[in-house]
Protein backbone atom coordinates (compact mmCIF):
# COMPACT_ATOMS: atom_id res chain seq x y z
CA UNK A 1 0.00 0.00 0.00
CA UNK A 2 1.14 4.04 -0.40
CA UNK A 3 -0.24 6.62 1.34
CA UNK A 4 -0.46 10.15 0.13
CA UNK A 5 0.94 12.97 2.17
CA UNK A 6 -1.04 16.25 2.35
CA UNK A 7 1.48 17.70 0.05
CA UNK A 8 1.35 15.40 -2.45
CA UNK A 9 -2.59 15.65 -2.63
CA UNK A 10 -2.42 18.96 -2.81
CA UNK A 11 -0.16 19.17 -5.76
CA UNK A 12 -2.09 16.42 -7.48
CA UNK A 13 -5.78 18.21 -7.00
CA UNK A 14 -4.11 22.03 -8.01
CA UNK A 15 -5.35 23.24 -11.30
CA UNK A 16 -3.83 26.27 -11.29
CA UNK A 17 -0.40 27.98 -11.72
CA UNK A 18 1.16 24.28 -11.17
CA UNK A 19 5.10 24.23 -11.06
CA UNK A 20 7.50 21.94 -12.83
CA UNK A 21 7.75 19.72 -9.48
CA UNK A 22 3.98 19.95 -8.82
CA UNK A 23 2.91 18.43 -12.33
CA UNK A 24 5.91 16.38 -11.98
CA UNK A 25 4.27 15.03 -8.59
CA UNK A 26 0.81 14.69 -10.11
CA UNK A 27 1.79 12.37 -13.16
CA UNK A 28 3.38 9.91 -10.23
CA UNK A 29 0.25 10.09 -8.47
CA UNK A 30 -1.97 9.33 -11.92
CA UNK A 31 0.45 6.76 -12.62
CA UNK A 32 0.47 4.74 -9.09
CA UNK A 33 -3.41 5.31 -9.47
CA UNK A 34 -3.12 2.89 -12.32
CA UNK A 35 -0.76 0.93 -10.53
CA UNK A 36 -0.78 -2.24 -9.21
CA UNK A 37 -0.57 -0.82 -5.48
CA UNK A 38 -3.37 0.30 -3.70
CA UNK A 39 -3.15 4.32 -3.09
CA UNK A 40 -4.71 5.70 -0.10
CA UNK A 41 -5.03 9.77 2.10
CA UNK A 42 -4.98 9.35 5.67
CA UNK A 43 -7.85 10.99 7.20
CA UNK A 44 -5.94 13.50 8.59
CA UNK A 45 -4.74 14.22 5.28
CA UNK A 46 -8.54 14.63 4.46
CA UNK A 47 -9.10 17.00 7.06
CA UNK A 48 -6.10 19.17 6.19
CA UNK A 49 -6.78 19.80 2.67
CA UNK A 50 -10.76 20.36 3.05
CA UNK A 51 -9.13 23.09 6.11
CA UNK A 52 -9.28 26.35 5.64
CA UNK A 53 -11.54 26.09 2.12
CA UNK A 54 -14.24 28.88 2.46
CA UNK A 55 -16.29 28.59 -0.45
CA UNK A 56 -18.63 25.46 0.30
CA UNK A 57 -18.76 24.65 -3.47
CA UNK A 58 -15.67 24.14 -3.74
CA UNK A 59 -15.21 22.45 -0.57
CA UNK A 60 -17.95 20.27 -2.02
CA UNK A 61 -15.90 19.79 -5.29
CA UNK A 62 -12.59 18.88 -3.46
CA UNK A 63 -14.49 16.35 -0.93
CA UNK A 64 -16.39 14.46 -3.94
CA UNK A 65 -12.69 14.17 -6.46
CA UNK A 66 -10.79 12.60 -2.82
CA UNK A 67 -13.67 10.21 -1.97
CA UNK A 68 -14.08 9.03 -6.12
CA UNK A 69 -10.16 9.07 -6.51
CA UNK A 70 -8.69 7.98 -2.79
CA UNK A 71 -9.80 5.53 -0.32
CA UNK A 72 -9.36 7.35 3.41
CA UNK A 73 -7.46 5.19 5.78
CA UNK A 74 -8.74 5.82 9.23
CA UNK A 75 -6.40 6.42 11.77
CA UNK A 76 -6.56 3.62 14.77
CA UNK A 77 -6.29 3.62 18.83
CA UNK A 78 -2.81 1.72 17.63
CA UNK A 79 -1.51 4.46 15.07
CA UNK A 80 -2.60 7.38 17.95
CA UNK A 81 -1.01 5.74 20.16
CA UNK A 82 2.78 5.32 17.78
CA UNK A 83 2.50 8.86 16.66
CA UNK A 84 2.81 9.61 20.09
CA UNK A 85 5.71 7.26 20.59
CA UNK A 86 7.29 9.15 17.47
CA UNK A 87 7.21 12.88 19.05
CA UNK A 88 8.57 11.82 21.77
CA UNK A 89 11.56 9.42 20.26
CA UNK A 90 11.85 12.61 17.84
CA UNK A 91 12.04 15.34 20.46
CA UNK A 92 14.97 12.81 22.43
CA UNK A 93 17.17 13.34 19.01
CA UNK A 94 16.24 16.67 18.77
CA UNK A 95 13.34 17.10 15.98
CA UNK A 96 10.10 18.80 16.20
CA UNK A 97 7.50 16.92 15.22
CA UNK A 98 3.98 18.26 14.54
CA UNK A 99 0.83 16.17 15.67
CA UNK A 100 -0.56 15.39 12.16
CA UNK A 101 2.98 14.14 10.58
CA UNK A 102 3.03 12.13 13.38
CA UNK A 103 -0.18 10.11 12.44
CA UNK A 104 0.74 10.37 8.62
CA UNK A 105 3.63 8.56 9.86
CA UNK A 106 2.44 6.26 12.12
CA UNK A 107 -0.46 5.05 9.70
CA UNK A 108 2.37 4.11 7.39
CA UNK A 109 4.57 2.44 9.54
CA UNK A 110 1.61 -0.01 11.40
CA UNK A 111 0.39 -0.25 7.61
CA UNK A 112 4.02 -1.65 6.19
CA UNK A 113 3.08 1.02 3.84
CA UNK A 114 5.14 3.38 1.68
CA UNK A 115 4.43 7.20 2.43
CA UNK A 116 4.55 9.11 -1.07
CA UNK A 117 5.70 12.66 0.31
CA UNK A 118 7.77 15.94 -0.99
CA UNK A 119 7.74 17.00 2.44
CA UNK A 120 11.29 17.13 3.42
CA UNK A 121 10.17 16.62 6.96
CA UNK A 122 9.82 13.47 6.95
CA UNK A 123 13.26 11.88 6.03
CA UNK A 124 14.19 12.77 9.87
CA UNK A 125 12.11 9.86 10.51
CA UNK A 126 14.15 7.44 9.02
CA UNK A 127 15.06 5.53 12.71
CA UNK A 128 11.51 4.88 13.01
CA UNK A 129 11.18 1.79 10.42
CA UNK A 130 9.36 5.13 7.84
CA UNK A 131 9.42 3.93 4.22
CA UNK A 132 9.41 7.00 2.15
CA UNK A 133 8.24 7.44 -1.96
CA UNK A 134 9.91 10.75 -3.16
CA UNK A 135 8.79 11.97 -6.56
CA UNK A 136 11.03 11.32 -9.32
CA UNK A 137 13.06 13.37 -11.05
Amino acid sequence: MILLDTSVVSAALRRRSRGDAEQTVARQVAALLHGEQAVGIPGIVLQEILSGIAERAQHEKILAALRAGFPVVLATEGDHLLAADLVTLAARRGIALSTPDALIAAQAINRHAALFTVDADFAHLSWSGLKLLAPEP
